[in-house]
């Protein structure tokens, strides 16, 4: 019960406080994207750049780390596009967009601020190693499968559509903020000095990126009422909240991952579907309700299945 209410309750309840804000109209919608705008192009790609410029690029990135997580997430999507076509019988765009559901985990608004709450600040080294490739590879294998499934019957070539793909994902705030981290990182191995003041204001914005974040988030959340599609919903929660850390979870015990590098995967792939799953739900105009409807009830649930994984975790 410890975790339950000394971890996990503070992050849900700055995301409950936005959304009672949002509910009772003290913020208009317009103030709440503004909110949300500021963290997700500015405080949190600084956020990033500043902890990927100072990762030991040496020491953190472990292969075997991200193959757990990813093949979890990878699993989750196919699994997710394969039984919404076979099973809920949805055309192949609603598939994707719903597999992407299952595959993009929130792991920067909460997998970041519960495993620093659970194991304390150092913890989440690895969890910045998982986030630092975590939009840039989701978002372009997603992309890249709904440009496949819209380019059907059409004359693209393949290297056309990775492109279009990947141009996309390179013009995102987050992953400009990781690459911008990426590059720091390399040129102070090289030598390059910045100079306190610089890592101070980094430190201002840095801090301000996570409580904005999840405060902005449940005014989103707000927005996004559950209403039918009982079904999808529920696979998309068991998929992303059941089956992703269960599968990370068994992988990490194969790969004999470390103890900070098991909480880190197990807890960023037991994290709901992030409000990005929804953003590109609405990019493609297709199942725009099940991935709004499944972000919102995930949120809602992962109390407690979070709560589950934290006490399995050494």
């Amino acid at each position: 019960m410890t975790a339950l209410f000394d971890v996990i309750l503070p992050v849900f309840l700055v995301v409950g406080f936005g959304y009672l804000v949002c509910w009772r109209k003290w913020l208009t919608e317009v103030a709440v994207d503004g909110v949300m705008r500021f963290a997700q192009n500015f405080a949190l790609p600084v956020l990033l750049f500043g902890a990927i410029a100072r990762l030991d690029l040496g020491a953190n990135y472990n292969p075997l780390l991200l193959l757990a997580f990813y093949s979890g997430a990878l699993l989750s999507f196919a699994l997710g596009t394969g039984l919404s076509i076979y099973w809920l019988k949805r055309p192949i765009e609603d598939a994707i967009a719903i597999g992407f559901v299952c595959l993009f985990s929130n792991s920067l608004l909460l997998g970041v601020p519960i495993t620093e709450r659970a194991y304390g600040p150092e913890a989440v080294l690895a969890n910045f190693t998982i986030i630092s490739v975590h939009s840039p590879l989701l978002y372009t294998f997603g992309i890249t499968a709904m440009e496949f499934a819209r380019a059907r019957g059409q004359n693209l070539s393949v290297g056309g559509v990775a492109l279009r793909a990947l141009s996309g994902v390179l013009h995102t705030p987050l992953v400009i903020g990781i690459l911008g981290g990426f590059a720091l990182n390399l040129l102070t191995q090289a030598g390059l000095v910045m100079p306190e003041g610089f890592w101070a204001a980094v430190r201002m914005m840095s801090s301000a990126a996570l409580p904005a974040a999840l405060f902005g988030l449940g005014g989103v959340l707000y927005r996004y009422r559950p209403e039918g599609e009982a079904r999808a919903i529920a696979m998309c929660c068991c998929i992303s909240l059941l089956l992703h850390p269960a599968v990370t979870f068994g992988l990490g015990k194969l790969f004999a991952l470390s103890v900070a590098e098991m909480r880190s995967a197990v807890v960023t792939a037991a994290m709901p579907p992030g409000v990005n799953a929804y953003l590109f739900a609405l990019l493609y105009g297709v199942a725009k309700r099940v991935a709004a409807s499944a972000v919102l009830v995930a949120t809602a649930l992962s109390m407690l299945t979070v709560w589950f994984w934290l006490s399995a975790l050494p």
